[in-house]
């Protein structure tokens, strides 16, 4: 297991036999959200010959959906205009064409907003990537196994996929698409609540707020994207409770430009080299901009189309300081709400429901089902004694537990194969998605797709980027085929 890298172009790999040379390379991709389902159709609408056999692991019945858009909350929309999300990167307005053609939000007055904008539920994109990958199935170019891995192991030149109901599969290249792991309450929460009846750690999970009641007093422990769908979704149910919504630094997520607006400034012309400069030159040009009547939008749009770029030219000291002391400052720019979540956002606050504290729990007791909290405020001396009838956990992926969060990772991890990237955002890859581990070093046959690449590319959590990347993968696998002289030949792990 931890053996170090072969050379696919060595002499040994010159022996393999011809039976071997002639057999239809396999492509296995763990995951099936739109990470995976993206590579898989990428990877089968690629002009190679013989074409490999592509099988996406993924239990859920459909392909695309995956954590973020397999939810039937009426409240969760996708949080950019329809007109920019698209499985084709060369088509960027082919999901809003698709959704025209079949009439898919027929029925939700509420998705077209007054200045054209389309923001439908967050499931319509679920279904669009499913569709597209129906045809591919279809005819036999991808499978879809409705399965979970329960271990990755090498076998001689390849990987054996272990089912949990012990199927086995062989490939000659893995691609790990899987998603974070689910937020982690902080300090003793988890143990001290997990039999409250209200305690919610993952509201991700379908019918997670069910147990909430109208009257309710909310906590929710984080300030980003889920928790304004939090929010949202507790006032479409008819909550009418009072919320406190904590994080450290009690920022609420943003929402989209007021008017259209190009995307302004340059952070590669006189590109920096540490955080506090790339911070300095982005508010440089925010108040330049602002002084004439712009936003700071069209800014943090830019700096997320030379997101990548930016991120590998920084040292990885100025990265670690990025996500240590910027990232939460970006996450409420970069990441915005929906129109109609910060609507719901918005009311919530003017009638006095919503609070928002940049607070963290100094202490905990459960009396009966009353959840009493000492918060610590930010700045201030004094701590706040509240008391809740819920608990709603959305701090953001677990970044540090992605190893232990499903034993195929585990396994790898111990033998070598895998290793957290030093930013503490994902796994470790090289600029080509291949893994890297302390023992195996940098393995060819073993690829990372999607967010867990993040460490490495930057910026790789909104759709636009996670379509290309999965797009990249695909084409690093048809590179890796191609390279091999002898054809369909294995890559040794």
């Amino acid at each position: 297991m931890n053996q170090l890298i072969v050379n696919p172009m060595t002499l040994s790999a010159r022996s393999e036999s011809t039976a071997s040379k002639a057999r239809r390379p396999v492509v296995a991709i763990i995951g099936g959200g739109v990470s995976g389902a993206a590579t898989a159709f990428h990877l089968a609408r690629a002009d190679q010959s013989p074409a490999p056999k592509i099988i996406v692991f993924e239990p859920r019945d459909g392909l695309g959906r995956g954590l973020a858009y397999d939810t039937a909350e009426p409240a969760h929309r996708i949080n950019v205009p329809a007109a920019r999300m698209s499985l084709l990167t060369d088509e960027p307005d082919h999901f809003l064409r698709w959704i025209d053609a079949h009439s898919a939000t027929a029925g939700d007055a509420d998705a077209l907003r007054p200045d054209g904008n389309l923001f439908p539920r967050r499931n319509v994109f679920g279904d669009y990537i499913n569709a597209m990958l129906e045809p591919l199935i279809a005819d036999g170019a991808v499978q879809h196994r409705r399965a979970t891995v329960a271990h990755l192991v090498p076998d001689g030149q390849r990987w054996c996929l272990v089912e949990e109901d012990g199927g086995e599969t062989l490939a000659d290249i893995v691609v790990i698409a899987t998603s974070h792991p689910p937020p982690v309450a902080p300090g003793g929460l988890q143990t001290l609540l997990k039999d409250h009846p209200r305690f919610v750690p993952d509201p991700t999970r379908a019918g997670a707020l069910d147990a909430i009641r109208p009257y309710d007093r909310v906590l929710i422990i984080g300030n980003g994207l889920t928790s304004a769908d939090v929010i949202a979704s507790l006032a479409l149910k008819g909550h009418t409770g009072a919320i406190t919504a904590i994080s450290r630094r009690g920022l609420r997520s943003r929402g989209h430009a007021p008017f259209p607006q190009d995307p302004a400034g340059d952070f590669l012309a006189d590109q920096a080299f540490t955080a506090r400069t790339l911070l300095r030159n982005i508010r440089n040009v925010i108040r330049e901009l602002t002084a004439t009547g712009l936003t700071w939008h069209g800014v943090i749009d830019q700096v997320r189309a030379q997101g990548q770029s930016i991120w590998q030219l920084l040292p990885l000291a100025e990265r670690k300081r990025i996500v240590r002391h910027l990232r939460p400052y970006w996450d409420v720019h970069r990441f915005r709400v929906a129109p109609q979540v910060e609507a719901a956002l918005d009311e919530a606050i003017s009638q006095g429901r919503l609070e928002i504290l940049a607070a963290s729990i100094a202490g905990t007791n459960v009396e009966d089902e009353a959840v009493n909290c000492t918060l610590r405020v930010r700045r201030r001396r004094e701590t706040l004694q509240r008391t809740y009838d819920a608990v709603v956990v959305t701090t953001g992926p677990g970044h540090g537990g992605i190893l232990a969060s499903q034993p195929f990772l585990a396994e790898l991890a111990r033998g070598g194969y895998l290793e957290l990237d030093p930013t503490g955002l994902g796994l470790s890859c090289t600029r080509n998605s291949e893994a890297v581990g302390p023992v195996a070093g940098v393995t060819p046959s073993l690829l990372i797709a999607g967010p867990l690449a993040r460490g490495t590319f930057g910026e790789l959590m909104g759709l636009p980027q996670v379509t290309e990347h999965a797009a990249f993968v695909a084409s690093v696998v048809v590179e890796h085929f191609q390279a091999t002289v002898l054809g369909p030949a294995q890559t040794p792990p």
